[in-house]
């Protein structure tokens, strides 16, 4: 508090300055004290200070929510604003590996996310598998350990949040499945979700038309580093202990691009939203029951309701071909005759690539296609 108060005494011109505080949690961890010293440096000194901005940041996100914005905390009330930092586009990350294709960033993208900490490890004079090996599937390797070592600095019961982590990575998505799954009852999942969703960690998705409180949720690890080790890493980590990482290599790539398929389309959901003929209000998978008792999905439904404009749009990570395109397109408006929407329709198709994209496009006029080499010049992704 001396600090601010000589500080501003010493200012005498009326240029504005921004004080920065790195990693402010580790202070707190040294002194819980200092919190009540930066609450009354603020009422004190810089609250009625319009030529001074103070920035708090932190990497411990659980430790930020609630010893600096909590309800219990005495800076509480006080903040002027709020940032929580994104990961990076795919167009920054390709700036870490610029040797890369676009496809081989996607492969990236779907390993480590968007965390610059993580892709500044990349080596960009090796292959993707050749950093993967390298980094995760070795005792002592930089991000081998990374993911348990995050759980426990923002958790209190780290094994319970791996047992739900592994179970949802494993295809549980419903509460009552990863109830099943690890043991835990229904609340106590609930409760370990919601705090892995305010971590980011994991989301959910739920049918796209559906009133905005339904509970239809399909949970999934959004953090892709945390889904690409709980997928491979976790269930394998005794052979990487007997120094296997190469048996382990050949597991990923073996099932490596089902993998990215589900990235894919997260990808593609980001693409659409800004690239779409019309302003998309809602974008997401859709699925329902039909009267005829069918269960049917739609990839990718987004709409302007208040326009009645509607995108259908299946999304495929393979190379796709004329008779493909053309089965895919039948397959669309079937699934629009039993989903009953009315309005302007367009139909989509987005594929890693798509050969012979200019002559179908004039095949179907109403059909948009898109592949790697459109979201390539993206900058929104």
């Amino acid at each position: 508090m001396d600090l601010f108060k000589e500080f501003l005494e010493w200012k005498r011109d009326n240029k504005r300055v921004v004080i920065i505080l790195d990693e402010f949690p580790y202070l707190i961890e040294l002194d819980k004290g200092v919190i009540s010293q930066f609450q009354k440096a603020w009422d004190l000194y810089l609250s009625r200070r319009e030529d001074v901005m103070l920035i708090l940041c932190g990497s411990s996100v659980g430790m930020v929510e609630t010893e600096v914005l909590g309800y219990r905390s005495p800076l509480h009330g006080r903040r002027t604003g709020q940032w929580r930092v994104l990961e990076l586009k795919l167009h920054s990350i390709q700036e870490f590996v610029p040797s890369y294709s676009f496809r081989d960033v996607i492969y990236v993208y779907a390993a480590l996310g968007g965390v610059p900490a993580y892709l500044a490890k990349l080596d960009n004079r090796l292959t993707f598998q050749e950093n993967i090996r390298r980094l995760l599937l070795r005792r002592g390797a930089e991000l081998y350990e990374e993911a348990e070592n995050l759980l426990r600095q923002e958790l209190r019961e780290p094994r319970n949040y791996k047992l739900i982590l592994e179970a949802i990575s494993e295809g549980k998505r419903r509460i009552s499945e990863i109830a099943n799954a690890t043991g835990l009852d229904k609340a106590a999942v609930s409760r370990y979700i919601d705090t892995l969703e305010l971590l980011d960690i994991v989301s959910y998705e739920s049918p796209v038309l559906s009133k905005p409180k339904t509970r239809r949720r399909l949970y999934y690890i959004k953090d892709n580093y945390f889904n690409f080790w709980f997928r491979y890493i976790y269930p394998n980590k005794s052979l990487i202990e007997e120094n296997r990482g190469d048996v382990v290599l050949e597991e990923i790539l073996a099932d490596y691009d089902y993998y990215v398929s589900f990235i894919f389309e997260r990808i593609a959901k980001r693409f659409l939203f800004t690239s779409a003929p019309f302003k998309i209000h809602r974008i997401g998978r859709h699925w329902w029951r039909t009267s005829r008792g069918e269960t049917l999905e739609i990839d990718l439904l987004g709409f302007d309701r208040r326009r009645r404009r509607y995108l259908l749009a299946e999304v495929k990570w393979s190379t796709l071909k004329p008779p493909d395109i053309d089965r895919i397109y039948r397959l669309l408006k079937y699934r629009l005759e039993r989903l009953d929407l009315k309005g302007k329709i367009y139909y989509c198709i987005v594929g890693r690539e798509i050969v012979d994209k200019d002559e179908l496009r004039g095949r179907h006029s109403d059909l948009l296609l898109y592949d790697l080499a459109d979201m390539e010049q993206s900058e929104n992704i």
